[in-house]
């Protein structure tokens, strides 16, 4: 990965990029913690996706274990502009 000139060789491994414009980060943890969204929105300011999901599959209802967040130096859509609805 290159950013701004530099060339990072390890350390971010995206989870699941979906059509280019949706970031899907897995999490297993007892709880969301700060450092799990800033790691999450520094992958979107990298490969400058518009939108994140944080999944955490350690809840008892998974709606409680997941948190959307936007790149807000980008547009953001609610679907891929090739699928909207018309």
């Amino acid at each position: 990965m290159f950013y701004t000139g530099v060339r990072f060789e390890h350390g971010y491994r995206l989870d699941i990029v979906v059509d280019d414009w949706l970031l899907i980060e897995a999490r297993a943890v007892e709880r969301l913690l700060p450092v799990h969204e800033a790691q999450a929105l520094t992958y979107l300011k990298l490969t400058g996706l518009p939108v994140v999901l944080l999944v955490n599959f350690n809840v008892e209802v998974l709606k409680r274990g997941l948190r959307r967040l936007t790149n807000k130096s980008t547009t953001t859509v609610c679907f891929p502009p090739s699928r909207l609805p018309v």
